[in-house]
């Protein structure tokens, strides 16, 4: 599984661009729930399982709309040791998938998504019982099967006043899809079965990360100073990786690739 995520220090962040400010926005409102209207770490962390969700939908939506150059197809299907051979069985390879390319990998959007929906639709629900079931009361937990999960989540957002949290989030990944994936063209430079596994290099380290300080925070009985931390590190670390992925998704080599035989 290749994951976008890459070193990236605070440094090197650029706080001017739209699409880092419009997520450190969408981050902040947590922080102000948590420090005026006495929101738990059970809501924060509800709030974050969210995006995973929120995430997860945009990634159907990349995955629908990439139209991969040739030049991206062919680096995500020979390998690099084929190509700096420049042996004739790559080149052969290169010429005859030219014409199919596009099609085949149009065509694979059938399988891919669904089994991402799928796939990623079952690590969110586990994710989601296991948030529930161990960082919330006894009446917050939902009985019964995925289907009620999602209408008992939403009564939570209701009820607890997170749903511009939500919203919020929602907004800001949205506008990093148009304005990064579509405008600046993301969209030509990443595969449909890279897309794929993409979500997860993100959102494991994040929560893992966010679970681990969670638990701290509830066994040390919910500072508010420490909720506070676990905000600003996550915002940090999530520009850091919006970053990375977007460094990833931007970079191809750009060279000549032989294809006549």
């Amino acid at each position: 599984m290749n994951s976008p995520i890459s070193k990236i220090s605070i440094r090197e962040i650029d706080f001017t661009k739209p699409s880092v400010l419009s997520l450190i926005a969408a981050n902040m409102i947590p922080l102000l729930g948590v420090l005026f209207l006495g929101w738990s770490t059970f809501a924060i962390v509800v709030i974050y399982w969210a995006e995973n969700v929120i995430i997860g939908a945009i990634n159907v939506l990349k995955m629908l709309t990439c139209a991969p150059t040739i030049e991206t197809m062919h680096l995500a299907n020979v390998t690099e040791k084929q190509l700096a051979g420049n042996s004739k069985a790559a080149k052969k390879l290169l010429a005859q998938q030219s014409s199919t390319m596009p099609v085949a990998h149009h065509a694979s959007k059938l399988f891919f998504v669904p089994f991402f929906i799928f796939h990623y639709g079952m690590f969110c629900f586990v994710h989601g019982v296991f948030v529930f079931s161990l960082l919330g009361r006894a009446d917050d937990m939902p009985f019964g099967g995925p289907l009620e999960l999602g209408p008992h989540f939403l009564k939570q957002l209701w009820h607890e006043n997170l749903l511009w949290a939500v919203l919020a989030l929602a907004a800001s990944h949205l506008y990093s899809y148009f304005t990064n994936f579509l405008y600046r063209g993301e969209y030509r430079r990443v595969t449909v079965q890279q897309l794929m596994f993409q979500p997860y290099g993100r959102i494991v380290v994040m929560h893992v990360a966010i679970l681990l300080g969670a638990f701290l925070i509830v066994a040390l009985g919910s500072p508010v100073w420490m909720l506070v931390i676990l905000i600003i590190g996550k915002t940090l670390m999530d520009v850091g990786l919006h970053l990375a992925e977007r460094e990833h998704n931007s970079t191809i080599d750009t060279s000549p690739t032989v294809v006549t035989t």
